[in-house]
């Protein structure tokens, strides 16, 4: 279901206004403000009509959408699963030369893609004989594929128990338990590996629950399956076949897999471009064949910190990064601009869209996927006061720690980092300090910040009697100063500075730190100050 106008000026100052949903053209005309149907597209002579301007150029809310008298009856809510609508990006790619459309999947009716896939997965346990009638199913989830597999669980009759992380929406953990889950929410910050993992919980609790049935979406072929039977499909069916480029989000990169080998055994000209969080491993290993170490970020349903099969490397093309501030930035944009409720993971696609977007000619038409609903994060990402404490403000000024680095750099404070080593004595570290004029050093192991000594501490030790040429340092060092990547928002650098950290770390590229205090920050912004004094 491709959502789409184009415009003619009739005689007299009217417009007609042809419109394509669904695969059907209607007509409407608008004069002097007053809008109504036209018998049909059909019984005008299209000779005498001047078309003037795309649909992206028309004033907002200008013009009336005539929509088919469709009836759609379904037996179950599972039947309403897929043929979500793609919709023309007006407003906020208005400075691109390409098309860009989002295919809108949190029109599901579980609020997400994910939709589509619990379906599939559970369809395919019920016919190897893997799940029975009033069995159980279990699975490790963000929430969305849990709900899919709720809706699911509640025509089919199976009880549903799920693992989360406590980094997850409460919106998200509400709909769960409104669905008749029982949701255990467990800690993010461990290794997948860890007993207290939601990766583990789930394998545990299918292992001890008789009767229980444990998808596993990130190593289900179904997973993949299921958009390269129909997600796929509805894109290339939806853009004629004209789709130069899909940019999606990866999680367990099922959609980007199925999409993408479908999309490419259509055209091997489509480029399939991943997008990934700050933090997540997929970038690194893409870009370099690396295996990083994934790092804390805080947007939702993307990014991984574990390599699940059902994410095949080869159909990508590329991998764009983007920034927890970014994601959140552009959902509220597409929410304000185009009136399309989306997460955060779907704000980031669209920032890499646009961003792709930009880049290319009139003839490129890109597609966005915009895997759920905003809904999921009103108390989280469209909540001002939420946004406002951590630093993610659309702010006018779009400075980024990248840009106080380099203003730092330029006054002359350009020098390499200092970095002390977890073996070495403390009275080291003392001698550093007082050599370079400093009140901390970074404790480095290899390339990796592992943790900071302050000289309060050292002075603490002293005044204790410990033996400084004795005491190594990383007996007594602290946490490490929080980082931030290069692109990272200045407010929230100025947040974490703060919060009761004397620096920050600033990531210039993977393994190489540049560092900032508050010091820094001011002086950045007081050049800012100046410069409207100096013209």
């Amino acid at each position: 279901m491709k959502c789409s106008a184009a415009a003619w000026l009739l005689p007299g100052g009217e417009r007609e206004y042809a419109i394509e949903r669904g695969g059907e053209e209607f007509s409407a005309y608008c004069h002097a403000g007053t809008c109504g149907a036209l018998p049909g597209p059909g019984q005008l002579a299209r000779d005498t009509l001047q078309e003037i301007q795309p649909a992206r150029s028309l004033p907002a809310g200008f013009g009336l959408f005539e929509t088919a008298n469709e009836t759609m009856k379904c037996n179950n809510i599972l039947e309403a699963i897929g043929h979500t609508p793609l919709v023309r990006l007006n407003r906020l790619a208005r400075d691109c030369q390409a098309e860009v459309y989002v295919k809108v999947d949190y029109m599901n009716p579980g609020g997400s893609v994910k939709d589509r896939i619990g379906i599939w997965m559970i369809d395919e346990a019920e016919r190897k004989g893997l799940l029975k009638p009033g069995g159980t199913i279990i699975e490790g989830t963000s929430g969305n594929t849990g709900i899919g597999l709720a809706l699911v669980a509640a025509v089919r009759g199976y009880k549903i128990v799920f693992t989360t992380t406590d980094k997850q929406s409460k919106e998200k953990v509400d709909q769960l338990k409104a669905l008749g889950a029982e949701v255990i929410v467990c800690p993010t910050a461990v290794e997948p590996e860890d007993p207290r993992s939601y990766y583990s919980v789930a394998k545990k609790l299918a292992a001890e629950i008789p009767n229980s049935y444990y998808p596993n979406q990130y190593d289900n072929p179904m997973n993949p399956d299921a958009h390269y039977h129909t997600t796929g499909p509805e894109i290339w069916e939806d853009t004629e076949g004209l789709i130069t480029h899909f940019v999606c989000g990866i999680g367990t990169g099922g959609t980007t897999s199925g999409v993408g080998r479908y999309l490419k055994e259509k055209n091997p000209s489509v480029r399939i471009i991943g997008v990934d969080p700050v933090g997540s491993l997929y970038y690194e290993y893409f870009k370099t064949g690396n295996v990083g170490k994934a790092k804390t970020y805080v947007v939702e349903g993307i990014g991984e910190d574990i390599f699940p099969s059902t994410m095949d490397f080869k159909i990508l093309d590329d991998i764009l990064q983007v920034n927890d501030q970014e994601c959140f930035v552009w959902a509220r944009r597409l929410a304000k601009q185009e009136g399309i409720f989306a997460g955060g993971s779907g704000g980031g696609c669209v920032s890499a869209a646009i961003r792709l977007a930009r880049e290319l000619p009139r003839s490129s038409l890109v597609v966005a996927f915009l895997p759920d609903t905003g809904t999921r994060y009103l108390s989280k990402i469209y909540s001002d006061e939420w946004i406002r404490e951590r630093g993610y403000v659309d702010a006018e000024l779009s400075l980024t720690a990248e840009d106080v680095v380099r203003a730092k750099n330029l006054r002359g404070k350009e020098r390499e980092l200092l970095v002390a080593r977890p073996y070495q004595t403390v009275f080291h570290a003392l001698h550093t300090m007082q050599e370079e004029d400093i009140s901390q050093l970074p404790v480095f192991e290899e390339a990796n910040p592992i943790g900071t000594i302050f000289e309060d501490q050292i002075l603490n030790l002293a005044l204790q009697g410990k033996d400084l040429r004795k005491l190594v340092i990383r007996e007594v060092m602290s946490n490490p100063l929080p980082q931030v990547p290069r692109e990272a928002p200045v407010e929230r650098v100025t947040y974490l500075l703060s919060h009761d950290s004397p620096a920050v770390f600033v990531e210039m590229a993977p393994g190489h730190y540049d560092i900032l205090t508050k010091y820094d920050l001011m002086g950045t912004i007081a050049e800012l100050m100046e410069k409207p004094q100096r013209r």
